[in-house]
């Protein structure tokens, strides 16, 4: 039997009662694009994240390219992190922008102030940190740098449900923080769906004009907007998923802990760690070993699945080749090939994440180059 780098469908099956319940409450009441269940989950969600807005959108590629289109960055340039999904690029060119790769910090995987600072110039609108695998990123010299600039920062929150630092929820230091509810994330939908959480009431008025084509109340367009409105249904699920939000994150720090624990000491394999006053989300475990590619090989002969996050740095894929800038990137450099990501998410059994930790502490780099060669 082979544990999965993710399987959202455990959840669903888990509670398909309930599931199907949902659903068919959303049908049956005919209201299925921004009703009563999107206005009930962006109330509970912007409680949950303790903001004043939640705005829901379509994805969460579109919260970050709406959020950035009314903060106006059309023609200018948006810094953000060179070692980060390109949706995160892509959401910045959407938003007619250019993005500018950072650096990151090597302990955090997240942007690297330092790295920013040099890379600020008179054509920079915005800075987007990426809150990585679920890890914050260092936000204080960030918002410092910005706020001295006057540029807005928007947190990448995608893989970050679920992050606090120094007991503050992510995407409630800067602007606005964007959410995806892909369905392997900490808080999944049943397809594609995000959000936008922030304390500014004239910026979550002008995101609710600009996901719906640029309307006010009366269906007349204020500015030229865009279609990304999340559906009842998405909303539905995600407010079942809520209700056990809470228990689901303690299952994904324990099975985080028991990682951590197991692979202390550990010739080969570095395990991740959390910053001063970071509470990680485990959106994903990513262990850093010399012989990334030995082990990959050698769990994947055991039957445990893995994935990379990720294997080419922005600044390598074609699309994203002609951002490359004399600035330094060698902490995304060093790190790229180095990492490797674990099965974490809540509906592992304690047999399955037994299985992953057995196979982790029988890797040795001989004995994988070995293996291979057999």
């Amino acid at each position: 039997m082979t544990v999965n780098l993710a399987e959202p469908r455990r959840w669903f099956e888990a509670h398909a009662e309930e599931v199907h319940a949902a659903l068919a409450a959303v049908i049956s009441d005919g209201r299925y694009i921004l009703g009563p269940q999107v206005a009930r989950f962006e109330r509970v969600f912007a409680e949950a994240q303790g903001a004043a807005h939640a705005v829901a959108v379509a994805s969460g590629t579109d919260a970050l390219a709406v959020t950035l289109r009314a903060l106006d960055v059309a023609g200018g340039e948006v810094i953000t992190s060179a070692h980060t999904a390109t949706a995160t690029l892509a959401a910045i060119e959407l938003a007619g922008a250019q993005p500018v790769l950072a650096d990151v910090d090597p302990a955090s995987r997240c942007l690297a102030p330092a790295s920013v600072a040099s890379l600020v110039g008179e054509r920079t609108r915005a800075i987007v940190p990426v809150h990585l695998y679920g890890h914050p990123a260092d936000m204080a010299p960030l918002l410092e740098l910005a706020a001295g600039r006057g540029l807005p920062v928007v947190e990448d929150c995608a893989q970050a449900q679920g992050a606090f630092l120094d007991g503050r929820a992510v995407g409630t230091f800067g602007r606005a923080g964007a959410f995806s509810f892909y369905p392997t994330k900490n808080l999944g939908a049943l397809g594609d769906a995000g959000a936008v959480v922030t304390d500014d009431a004239a910026l979550a008025a002008r995101l609710r004009e600009l996901r719906q084509y640029g309307w006010n109340g009366q269906r007349q367009a204020q500015q030229a907007g865009t279609n990304s409105r999340m559906d009842e249904l998405q909303a539905a699920i995600l407010n079942l998923r809520l209700t056990g939000f809470a228990s689901a994150m303690e299952r994904r720090r324990a099975i985080a802990a028991r990682y951590s624990r197991a692979l202390t000491g550990h010739p080969c394999i570095s395990t991740p760690q959390q910053g001063p006053g970071a509470l990680h989300a485990w959106h994903l475990y990513v262990v850093e070993c010399d012989d990334r590619d030995g082990l990959e090989a050698h769990l994947a002969r055991a039957g445990i699945g893995t994935g990379v996050h990720y294997r080419t740095p922005a600044h390598e894929q074609p699309a994203y080749r002609a951002l490359r800038r004399a600035g330094s990137l060698d902490g995304v450099e060093r790190l790229t090939p180095r990492i490797l990501t674990l099965p974490c998410f809540p509906e592992l059994t304690d047999a399955e994440v037994d299985r992953v930790i057995e196979a982790l502490l029988a890797f040795r780099p001989e004995a994988g180059a070995h293996d291979d060669e057999s």
